[in-house]
């Protein structure tokens, strides 16, 4: 099955790609690789959320923006070479804006990883980094990058 198909199948599609808020691309293809600019949890260009993680919003709902923003990737991805072009992901790089005392960074970029994993398979299984910082981009609670693998 198809990356795209498996997407329909678990009742996602691809939304536009998000158009960049500031001078940077959304993906770069550099030889079998293709890196994402950081994705916010958008919608229809709309954040669905601001705050802080531990503070204005709790981790499960941060794990379902991460979600939305490790989609918005995809979408990134797919317009620069075709999901299903993708053989492998590779890493997962997750900005958790945290309150001082947050300390489940993970669980929140669980919900990119997971969802990658869901769409990929074993193919999915790949590396990754949770960070805590201070503030993100429109005061949006995560962030989110992506590197695949992709054929020549």
């Amino acid at each position: 099955m198809s990356f795209l198909a498996k997407l329909s199948q678990l009742g996602y599609e691809l939304p536009p790609v998000a158009k960049p808020l500031a001078s940077y691309v959304p993906a770069v293809r550099v030889g079998n690789q293709v890196w994402t600019s950081g994705q916010l949890p958008l919608r229809d260009g709309a954040l669905l959320a601001t705050g802080k993680v531990g503070a204005e919003v709790d981790a499960q709902q941060a794990a379902d923006l991460a979600r939305v923003a490790v989609l918005n990737a995809l979408a990134a991805v797919d317009a620069e070479v075709g999901l299903d072009n993708v053989t492998r992901v590779l890493k997962i790089v997750g900005f958790v804006a945290s309150s001082p005392d947050f300390v489940e960074q993970p669980a929140v970029v669980n919900g990119a990883s997971d969802f990658i994993g869901e769409v990929f398979g074993p193919a999915g299984q790949h590396a990754r980094s949770a960070v805590g910082v201070a503030v993100l981009p429109k005061d949006s609670p995560v962030e989110i990058e992506l590197i695949v693998e992709v054929r020549q």
